[in-house]
């Protein structure tokens, strides 16, 4: 068999010490194709963002790179625009046939709390080779707001899959076909594009800004923040948005997305030539996103948006990223949105969490 492995299998793996930790690894981290990684207790304040390399272990580059370690028992304050490197509570004993790939989770990059996961002997962010035995590591780098964190937290998470699984452009149409994964036309290629929505139905919000000065966040509070002590409302009736270098922004995307239950997906940037601007790819995906049984004909997916080199004006309806659709090994057991914590099933422009809803 070959695919991205449902919680299930994730829960055997576990079973099996294949993924282990020294505080046990609980039931509540598993996510339709995913598991939730924990921040261990020590952060590292490093100089520098890196990566191992061939034959070299984080342990030793850390020995080049830290100027301080930080302990988060208690909370600690991870600041903006500072690179932390944190052990994580979890490792791998992979087989041969098992290799991994890490991304931020939607409330961590809604944050703009750019997360990363390295390995030993890596020579790529968020991925883990097939057979893979060693640590894991977090690099954090908040980059619009200082956070607190502690121990345990979950601000990444783990996809494992055996062999290949991602589907082609062919296969992708034929999908759409049975089960469409849009609601207007899909253009595919390289996978499926999704575009902007600078156009409200009612009213003039399209979207939020990051303020350059802010309070502290306290990743635990759920619902405590309020949105106008953090962000910038974004209105226009033009269809139109003039991107400032170095700015965050939170979009939202014309297409409402599913993903049926047979399959999962992860969000991938665009081609650069469109635009001085990257979709920020944070969040997987999960089977039953979006799905009609499991509360709604799609879901909207927010996007996390960055200008970089010069402004830019971004246009109602561009094209600014792409879902990368693979297969499961199985349906999951429990569906996103089905009865498990589902925070943003049938979204349309939300902020993260930590926020309250805005008045």
């Amino acid at each position: 068999m070959t695919g991205v492995l449902p919680s299930q299998a994730i829960a055997q793996l576990i079973d099996r010490r294949v993924i282990d930790a020294p505080i046990p690894v609980h039931r509540d981290q598993l996510q339709p194709a995913s598991l939730d990684l924990r921040l261990g207790s020590i952060a590292y304040r490093v100089r520098a963002s890196f990566l191992a390399g061939h034959g070299k272990s984080v342990a030793e580059r850390l020995e080049d790179f830290t100027m301080h370690k930080v302990s988060l028992d208690g909370g600690a304050v991870l600041e903006k625009g500072c690179v932390y490197v944190v052990p994580l509570m979890e490792r791998l004993a992979l087989p041969a046939d098992i290799g991994a790939a890490a991304n931020a989770k939607s409330s961590t990059g809604r944050l703009d709390l750019l997360t990363r996961t390295i390995a030993d002997g890596g020579t790529e962010f968020d991925r883990v080779p097939e057979g893979y035995h060693g640590p894991l590591y977090a690099e954090i780098c908040p980059r619009s707001f200082s956070v607190l964190a502690r121990p345990g937290m979950r601000l990444n998470q783990l996809r494992l899959r055996r062999g290949e699984a991602r589907l082609g452009d062919d296969a992708l149409a034929r999908l759409h076909g049975r089960t469409p994964l849009v609601d207007g036309t899909a253009v595919i290629g390289d996978g499926l594009g999704f575009s902007v929505d600078l156009g409200p139905g009612r009213g003039d919000l399209v979207g939020y800004r990051a303020k350059p000065h802010t309070g502290v966040i306290d990743l635990d509070r759920i619902g405590a923040y309020a949105p106008e002590a953090f962000w910038e409302e974004i209105r226009t009736r033009r269809g139109q948005v003039i991107l400032d270098p170095g700015a965050f922004y939170i979009l939202v995307s014309r297409e409402a997305v599913t993903i049926p239950p047979g399959h999962a997906a992860e969000m991938a940037p665009y081609l650069a030539m469109v635009g001085e601007f990257r979709v920020h790819y944070a969040g997987f995906f999960d089977p039953g996103f979006g799905y009609a049984p499991a509360g709604g004909a799609g879901s909207r997916g927010v996007l996390e948006v960055r200008c970089h080199e010069a402004p830019f004006a971004l246009e109602d309806g561009q094209i600014v990223g792409r879902l990368i659709y693979e297969t499961m090994e199985e349906i999951p057991e429990q569906l996103y949105g089905s009865g498990i914590a589902s925070n943003y099933q049938g979204q349309g422009l939300k902020l993260s969490k930590h926020f309250s809803p805005a008045s």
